[in-house]
Order: C-alpha cells, then sequence, then structure tokens
C-alpha cells in the first residue's frame, strides 16, 4: 500500500496537480529518484560482482586451443644412408588441438590477501551508500523545514495585515464621524500596502523553497505542493552520546575499511615474492603428415599432468619498493580517518552547542512572542478607544513581526542542527 501510494503521488506531482507533500512522503520520493543512490548502488553492485574467487584468482583456469595448418614446400634432405630427397611442391599438414587446466596451489597468500580487498571494497561500498542515503534524508528534511519556517513567517505578515486592515476600518469610520483626517487614512494605507508587498515577496521566497525541494526530489520544479506541517525539536541529545555514537558513522566505517583494504593490497605486493606453485593437467592432440621426407606421419595424443613452480629471483628489487609503498599507503589511510574522526568531533561539538543554545533561546523567544502578540492586541483595542497613535500601533506590529521572524528562526536553527547531529551519528529516522 505504501509503494502504490508513493507511485499516485509522483503521477500527480509529474501531471502538475497540487498535491498534500509532508515529511515522509518527500523521503520516500526522493529515495526512489534520487541520482546519487543510484549510482552509489551501482558501486556496491560492482563491487558484489566483482567479489568472487575467480577474479582473486584462486579458481583454476580452463583453456582450449586448435590449429590447422596446410604448407606446400621445396623438400632436400640427405640421410646418413646415403638418402636423398631433393622435391618440390610437397605438401604438408600439421593439426594441433589442445584442452589444458591450470590451478594455484600457492603463491605466498596472494589469492586469499585479494578476496579480503575484495570483500572489503564491497562492504566500503556499502557504507559510502548508507552515506548517501542518509544525506538525501538530512538534505530533504532541512529543506521541507525550511518551507514550513517561511510559511510561518508568512502568517506572522498575515497576522500584522490584519492589524493594519483592522486599523484602516477604524480609521474610516473615524473619518466619517468627523474624528479623522485623510493624512492618518494615507498612512495606514500605506502601511498595509507594505505589508501586503512583504507578503507577495515571502510568499516567492516559498516557491523558491518548494523549487528546491522538488529540485533534490528529482521532480519538475514547477510542480506545485502544498507543505501543512510544524517543526518540532527533539531537546533529548546529549553530547557524550553524539560523540559515542560518531563511530557508526558510515564515513568514518568506510575510512576504517579503507586502511584494511590497503593493508591487503601490501599483503597481495609482498606475495609476489614468494614461489608460485601451480597444478597443470590437460588433454592434448597433435598429427603431422607430409607427402615426402624421413617423417610421413606422426601423432600423438594423450592427457597430460604436472607441477610448475616459479621462483622470483632478482626483479630491481621492485616488488620490495612496491610493498613499501604499499605500507606508507595504510599510514596514510589511517591518518585520513583519524582527520576525519577530528573533524566529526569538532562539527559535533559546535553544532551541538548550536543546538543547545538556540533551544534556549527559543524558549524565552517563545514567551517574548506571545508578549508581542498580547502588545498588539492592546494596542489595537487601546487604538480603537483613542488611547493610541498610529505610530505606536506600527511599532507594535514592528515588534510582533520581529518577534514572530525570530522565532520562527530559532526553531529552524535548533531542527537543522538536531537534523546534523542525527546525520553525523547514523540515528537520523523519518
Amino acid at each position: 500500500m505504501k509503494k502504490i501510494l508513493c507511485i499516485l503521488l509522483l503521477f500527480s506531482l509529474h501531471a502538475g496537480a497540487q498535491q498534500q507533500l509532508n515529511l515522509q512522503d518527500a523521503i520516500s520520493i526522493a529515495l526512489k529518484n534520487s541520482l546519487d543512490i543510484q549510482l552509489a548502488k551501482n558501486s556496491v553492485e560492482q563491487n558484489t560482482i566483482l567479489n568472487n574467487y575467480g577474479v582473486a584468482g584462486g579458481l583454476p583456469v580452463v583453456t582450449g586451443s586448435a590449429s590447422n595448418l596446410e604448407q606446400i614446400t621445396t623438400l632436400n634432405q640427405k640421410l646418413s644412408n646415403g638418402t636423398t630427397t631433393d622435391r618440390t611442391g610437397v605438401a604438408a599438414n600439421s593439426t594441433n588441438a589442445a584442452v589444458t587446466a591450470t590451478m594455484l596451489l600457492y603463491n605466498g597468500m596472494h589469492v586469499v590477501s585479494t578476496k579480503k580487498r575484495l570483500q572489503e571494497l564491497q562492504n566500503q561500498s556499502e557504507q559510502v551508500l548508507n552515506s548517501q542515503v542518509m544525506n538525501t534524508i538530512a538534505g530533504v528534511m532541512t529543506k521541507y523545514f525550511d518551507i514550513v519556517r517561511q510559511q510561518s513567517y508568512t502568517k506572522t505578515i498575515q497576522q500584522s495585515i490584519e492589524a493594519s486592515q483592522e486599523q484602516l476600518k477604524i480609521l474610516q469610520v473615524r473619518k466619517s464621524a468627523g474624528l479623522a483626517n485623510n493624512a492618518d487614512i494615507y498612512l495606514a494605507q500605506i502601511d498595509l500596502n507594505t505589508l501586503l508587498q512583504a507578503k507577495q515577496s515571502q510568499e516567492l521566497v516559498i516557491e523558491n523553497a518548494k523549487a528546491d525541494l522538488l529540485t533534490l526530489l528529482t521532480l519538475n520544479a514547477d510542480s506545485v505542493i502544498t507543505v501543512s506541517d510544524t517543526i518540532l525539536v527533539d531537546n533529548s541529545l546529549q553530547l557524550d552520546s553524539v560523540l559515542t555514537k560518531l563511530t557508526t558513522n558510515p564515513d568514518i566505517i568506510a575510512a576504517d575499511q579503507q586502511i584494511k583494504i590497503n593493508q591487503y593490497i601490501v599483503k597481495e605486493v609482498a606475495a609476489q615474492r614468494y614461489p608460485a606453485l601451480r597444478f597443470n593437467t590437460g588433454l592434448s592432440y597433435s598429427r603431422s603428415q607430409s607427402g615426402a621426407g624421413f617423417t610421413l606421419l606422426n601423432q600423438t595424443y594423450g592427457p597430460t599432468l604436472g607441477l610448475t613452480l616459479a621462483v622470483p629471483i632478482y626483479n630491481g628489487s621492485a616488488y620490495k619498493r612496491q610493498q613499501k609503498v604499499a605500507e606508507i599507503d595504510v599510514k596514510n589511510a589511517t591518518l585520513q580517518k583519524q582527520t576525519l574522526i577530528r573533524d566529526y568531533s569538532a562539527n559535533a561539538v559546535k553544532t551541538y552547542q548550536a543546538y543547545i543554545n538556540t533551544l534556549q533561546q527559543y524558549i524565552s523567544q517563545t514567551d517574548n512572542y506571545k508578549l508581542a502578540q498580547k502588545l498588539l492586541d492592546l494596542t489595537m483595542l487601546r487604538f480603537e478607544l483613542r488611547q493610541a497613535t498610529i505610530l505606536e500601533v506600527r511599532e507594535a506590529q514592528k515588534s510582533f513581526e520581529n518577534a514572530g521572524y525570530l522565532l520562527v528562526n530559532l526553531a529552524y536553527a535548533a531542527k537543522a542542527a538536531e537534523i546534523e547531529l542525527k546525520r553525523i551519528t547514523y540515528t537520523l529516522t523519518f
């Protein structure tokens, strides 16, 4: 049922119909359509295919061959018994066929090291896929809640517009009673027009944010969607827990796997300095026929069986130097992992500090927003009773708008910090 709903949602979005989009649907679409995820999946499939003993060189190699050669030669032959043959245009035929099999028995554990390296490459590609999935989810959530943020601020502007409209109505009633002049009405109308323009500008910001989200979902940027949600922040995150869970981050796991991959390469290179023992077997057929000469027909066939031992003696110390370079690669991979852990830890600390600080500000700003709303309501009541001026109403409106803008930005900043902390600890869910 979930797949059917997702397909229907995709169809409606592509068709241009207005569609309610919730966070779970957005993430599902992104995971389905993401080109980066598809590339990562292809990489996993490639490494899974290559993770095979045959690729590592641990399975027998069977080869078949056949040849047929026709010749016309000039024969000049003298035998020890005094017989002499001197002919031209002598026809000769040579036919050979063979099936051979070679099995590696020992080469310094080269095959074992190669197979383990291929397994680590497969595991690493899976971690890269996990990282890409987590990055995609985090990106969608960040864009989604950015739309929610912009819409929340639009609601604040709308409340201020309603206050200006009420103010204008009061002034028009007063004017009809001869208690207000045109200057007050013009000023109130200018304030209302300014707010209407601000709302239009804010609606453009919302449409651009929606286009960014649709692009991230790999959908048409002009698709019409509606988002109706609130920003709820998880305030239970702890720094010690975040730092501990960094070990589950796919990027760090992949960096650790790169160290193992390089270690197996060291063993593969070192194995080239050891003797290689191979078992050989096969079945061969050979036939040679000539129209003249000492041997008119020679035909052999039958099985073959044997061992081949190759011992490297000297190659200009190439293998030794390659091994030293491979060992340096192991050191570099270790340093890269340490650098990655350092950067992720520093990012976690800074993000957590921003997360805590923003949450604290959000709590106090919630009270400020409520007070600003009460102040606007009270000022409007006083204005209706002719106890407040237009300028006082304007100041109350600005205070209310600024409080709303700051409140929703704090909520978004805290949510963005929460998403980032959960992303780097591989605990992001939806």
